[in-house]
């Protein structure tokens, strides 16, 4: 079997790590504003003001915000179906709470969306992708406070109006289970929640500094649940043609050995980091493990009886599935096995992979076998897989040239894996590389972690002139989509 004749092949970006242009046209801070850049070995620190000769890596980024024509216009040549992009919501309502959108960040999101259209590229948006206005933080405690869902109704039903008649596919919140497997990164890029002890910090602090009050960070999840559906149910009366979909961050984990113990905690962990986010956004409910996996957390559990909030989750369901894919890993009680050194993801080193120059384990099998498991778990619910790519350290020579041959090979691997999935009757929609451009690391901070099939001219130094260049797995992916995934040589 081949992929589906109408496949959305395509790319995905996010604003914070691409757009640049921090504050102009009337745009707000957002929290990846306030975050300061780092690498491999340097975790990024959060400074709770902008401060003059510090690097900042989401202020201009790759300057996309001035650059979107070039940029679509490269996406069109590689004959992309589809752009995953996200809306600013800092750039809509600046202070995240003001009576009036802010009408040129809507100007210049009208703009982009109808570039794609001149090239037939089906915009696939997603509305918070760790964009959440740094106002808020400071002044409702991120999503903690149940004000904030309606300030998010109020943003999403803007853009809903706004584009109501262009933009047919929307993701809610970015990996949105990332609260649950990051407490630094929930805190932060998921619901917004920073303490105001950190707030009032002198200093920028690592993000493993931070203050984390689990009570509130569960609760402010919760919240951001109610939100996504309440967006879904605001979203079809707008348009009942709107397809409005979840997305995760999945980490499939293997048991290291066949003790019966290191199978109980893959389980334990697939369940809390995997399912939970999904099966409260996809089938409407909290599974049957969440209240008891809480309460061992320490978690008073009475939100989740909210019987409003219940029938909000239950009208709400997203219309597909969408998910991160970049690496698989171990699990096991064995407390002396080698660990990832990764401090949001964790877990312990297979010997059968290879992992990337971050410590990445590289799994194309484990893609089909994830989408094999999500298929199960939710039947005829469509998949989309919108994260998938190699961030590498790419070497340009003197001609120009950057042969990214690592890269190809990891995304033919990963394709074959998509397309054998396909075959075993996954219905998978569409796929979104990682990011088609070079773009800011979220994890890192870094342009030196490259992603792109388009070399952004931009160092971790501050140097380079934002000029873009094609790289050989420009031309390969050009292929692969001309051919719908058949040509993979």
């Amino acid at each position: 079997m081949a992929f589906p004749k109408n496949f959305l092949w395509g790319g995905a970006t996010a604003a914070n790590q691409c757009e640049g242009a921090f504050l102009d046209d009337g745009k707000g801070l957002s929290v990846p504003d306030m975050l300061l850049g780092g690498d491999v070995n340097t975790p990024r620190t959060f400074c709770p003001t902008i401060e003059k000769n510090r690097f900042y890596p989401s202020h201009q980024a790759i300057d996309m915000y001035h650059h979107y024509k070039e940029d679509i216009a490269l996406f069109a040549e590689m004959g992309f179906k589809c752009f995953r992009f996200s809306i600013n919501w800092a750039r809509i309502f600046p202070n995240g709470d003001d009576a009036d959108p802010n009408e040129a960040g809507l100007k210049f999101y009208d703009n982009l969306i109808d570039e794609c259209k001149k090239y037939g590229i089906e915009p696939l948006v997603t509305l918070c992708h760790y964009e959440i206005p740094f106002a808020i933080v400071k002044k409702y405690h991120g999503f903690y406070n149940r004000k904030t869902i309606d300030l998010f109704i109020k943003y999403v039903t803007t853009c809903f109006e706004r584009w109501k008649d262009k933009v047919k596919y929307w993701l809610t919140f970015n990996e949105i289970n990332m609260t649950l497997m990051s407490k630094q990164v929930g805190n932060l890029y998921g619901v917004g929640i920073i303490q105001d002890e950190d707030l009032n910090r002198s200093e920028p602090c690592k993000f493993d500094e931070l203050k984390d009050v689990p009570q509130e960070r569960i609760q402010a999840l919760h919240n951001e649940f109610v939100a996504s559906a309440k967006a879904v149910i605001e979203g079809h009366k707008i348009n009942p043609e709107f397809k409005i979909g979840c997305m995760l961050c999945h980490v499939t984990r293997y048991p290291l050995t066949p003790n019966p113990k290191d199978m109980l905690e893959t389980q334990r962990i697939d369940h809390l980091f995997n399912d939970l986010c999904a099966d409260v956004q996809v089938r409407g409910a909290y599974p049957f493990f969440a209240k008891k996996m809480y309460q061992d957390m320490n978690i008073d559990t009475a939100f989740m009886d909210d019987e409003e909030d219940k029938k909000i989750l239950r009208a709400g369901t997203v219309d597909f599935y969408t998910f991160s894919f970049y690496m698989t890993n171990c699990v096991t009680v064995d407390e002396n096995a080698e660990r990832i050194n990764d401090s949001m993801i964790g877990g312990v080193k297979n010997p059968y992979l290879k992992s990337s120059d971050w410590g990445w384990q590289i799994d194309p099998d484990g893609l089909r076998w994830t989408l094999n498991k999500l298929a199960s778990r939710y039947p005829n619910t469509p998949i989309m897989v919108v994260e998938n790519g190699f961030g590498a350290f790419d070497k340009v020579e003197d001609d120009g040239a950057i042969h990214d041959d690592y890269r190809i090979s990891y995304f033919r691997e990963h394709i074959r894996a998509m397309r054998d999935a396909v075959n075993d009757g996954v219905p998978l929609i569409g796929y979104t590389t990682w990011g088609p451009i070079d773009l800011v690391s979220a994890g890192t901070g870094q342009y030196a972690k490259r992603y792109g099939f388009i070399y952004v001219n931009r160092h971790d130094d501050g140097t380079g002139d934002f000029s873009r260049s094609r790289k050989n797995s420009f031309f390969w992916y050009k292929k692969v989509i001309s051919s719908n995934g058949e040509n993979l040589e």
